[in-house]
């Protein structure tokens, strides 16, 4: 095959995954997408020049879908886009070579080595899972509601087969084979997982219809959209004014039946210490509407610090400038009800590079700190936590932006009895580009895993109610102040998914670690 074939077989994989992705509505090309690469697998003997035509068709794929990330730090996307294309080249490389001896155990080795990097991508320090090949579903929820048994690892095995019994039929065609046996195992492996959504959505709109029959709620909630400039935010001149209007947008928007608000990530964005919030100036006009509104709850982002003493407690604390007390620094949420202790939860799953610094590369901090990273990195909480008071029917859990694109981290909050997904987000970082878009379609796949409604707070959008069957049921548009008011039901179930997490990644996780095994031994034998 001429090399000019195969460069336009690299160049195609990557625009299908491109215009397959959300916010696009051709999904169905995820199917197909990876055949070209794998005619060029196929079709070349040097693994060298295999890698060659995956890189390009894998940085296509990640500049064409997370291009936005440039409207926030320009090196750093450039890394990160870098880096991701080149992690994407090793499950290939490990089916390539495995390929050359027999095509069938080449098939297995790609599915256990793609599935085994998702799961190392969602678990390390520089997880960046956002093209989770599973993800792209997410414009096309009626398909997946068996993702409440599987998550995202679902829907990327799914992909993966379609894409090789797709292949197997072009090989078959090409050798001119019998091709029926290969069309009817395509339409089986399509359909069958199409029909066992459906009948789940049946299922699961029977149960919702019950539900809301015997249901007498008689609470709502406030979801807040200020539509602050996040370049401007943590500017301490505009900081009173920008309370001010959440005040006045929750104050002149909520009833007597409100009784959880919502504010956005970093809404309260004048940092200091987690004792002095309740006595810092800026924040008084927030606890003096909390007293007016008792019955009221308010969960918002935060910027924190907290205290340690002389002796440094977390990996995470940094010294003060005089030495004399270790300290951490949180993207936090908060949750005031007034007469009870303020409860605060410290963002866990952070950004790599803004937000955290793995540990090997802690010696580029001081680069990193130029394009918006931070040495030290922020603190974060050991491990989920939920909000709830008496009175309020909901049992929020305060996922904090990046963290709502971990299934099973979200699934922990379903262990702690959480009966609402509260997503606080400042997405204006970005732009209006797709990136926000892809955000908040990614929250309906947490919907459907733990079969919870989602309440998601945007800074500028967007800002949406989301029910258990991934359908976004009211959302204000980008670059407006709005408001949601909405009346959501609590549901206490705890999916199959939220039980057990990655299950599924774990076992073709193992299946790699058996593959290496193997491989080491017969090394070992000769």
């Amino acid at each position: 095959m001429k090399k000019s074939t195969l460069l336009g077989y690299s160049i195609l994989t990557g625009l299908l995954l491109v215009v397959a992705w959300p916010v696009f509505w051709l999904a169905l090309l995820l199917f197909v997408a990876w055949v070209p690469l794998l005619i060029i697998a196929n079709n070349v003997t040097k693994k060298l020049h295999f890698f060659g035509y995956t890189f390009l068709s894998v940085l296509i794929w990640n500049v064409g879908t997370t291009y936005w990330m440039w409207n926030s730090t320009d090196v750093g996307s450039v890394a990160a886009i870098i880096a991701n294309s080149l992690l994407m080249c090793v499950p290939w490389l490990f089916y390539f070579t495995a390929a050359q001896k027999n095509k069938n155990i080449g098939f297995f080795t790609l599915i256990v080595s793609w599935l085994t990097f998702e799961y190392i991508h969602l678990n390390w320090q520089i997880s960046w899972p956002w093209l989770t090949l599973g993800n792209g579903f997410a414009m096309h929820t009626s398909v997946i509601q068996w993702y409440e048994y599987t998550g995202v690892a679902g829907g990327s095995l799914w992909i993966l087969l379609m894409n090789i019994l797709v292949f197997k039929l072009v090989l078959a065609k090409k050798e001119k084979q019998p091709i029926k046996k290969n069309i009817v195992q395509i339409v089986s492996f399509f359909i069958v997982p199409v029909v066992c959504s459906n009948l789940i959505l049946s299922y699961q709109k029977t149960q919702a219809n019950t539900s809301s029959k015997n249901a007498n709620s008689t609470q709502n909630v406030l979801v807040v959209q200020p539509n602050i400039d996040p370049y401007q935010k943590f500017e301490i001149s505009s900081a009173s004014s920008q309370i001010a209007a959440l005040i006045n947008a929750t104050e002149s928007n909520m009833d007597s039946s409100t009784t959880l608000v919502l504010w956005p990530e970093t809404a309260m964005s004048v940092a200091d210490w987690q004792d002095n919030i309740t006595t810092n100036p800026y924040y008084q006009p927030i606890f003096e509407f909390s007293k007016r509104h008792p019955r009221l709850n308010i969960l918002s982002g935060i910027e924190t610090y907290k205290k340690y003493g002389a002796t440094k407690e977390t990996p995470t604390a940094k010294q003060s400038s005089d030495g004399s007390f270790y300290y951490d620094a949180f993207n936090a949420a908060v949750y005031i009800n007034n007469g009870t202790p303020l409860a605060f939860y410290n963002k866990s799953k952070l950004v790599p590079g803004v937000e955290t610094l793995p540990t090997f590369l802690n010696f580029l901090g001081p680069l990193l700190e130029q394009f918006g990273g931070s040495t030290g990195g922020y603190g974060k909480s050991k491990e989920a936590e939920v909000f709830t008071s008496n009175g309020c029917q909901y049992i929020s859990a305060p996922i904090i932006c990046y963290e709502s694109i971990y299934g099973a981290y979200v699934g922990t909050y379903k262990q702690k009895s959480a009966n609402l997904l509260a997503i606080i987000t400042n997405d204006g970082w970005w732009g209006n580009t797709s990136g926000h878009k892809q955000h908040l379609l990614y929250a309906a796949l947490r919907a459907i895993e733990t079969r919870t409604w989602v309440a998601r707070s945007a800074n500028t959008g967007i800002s949406a109610v989301i029910d258990p069957l991934g359908n976004i049921v009211a959302q204000k548009g980008w670059d407006e102040k709005a408001v949601i008011k909405y009346s959501i039901p609590t549901k206490s179930t705890l999916t199959f998914y939220a039980k057990y997490g990655d299950w599924l990644y774990l076992i073709f996780s193992c299946f790699a670690v058996l593959l290496i095994l193997q491989g080491a031994y017969k090394r070992f034998k000769k």
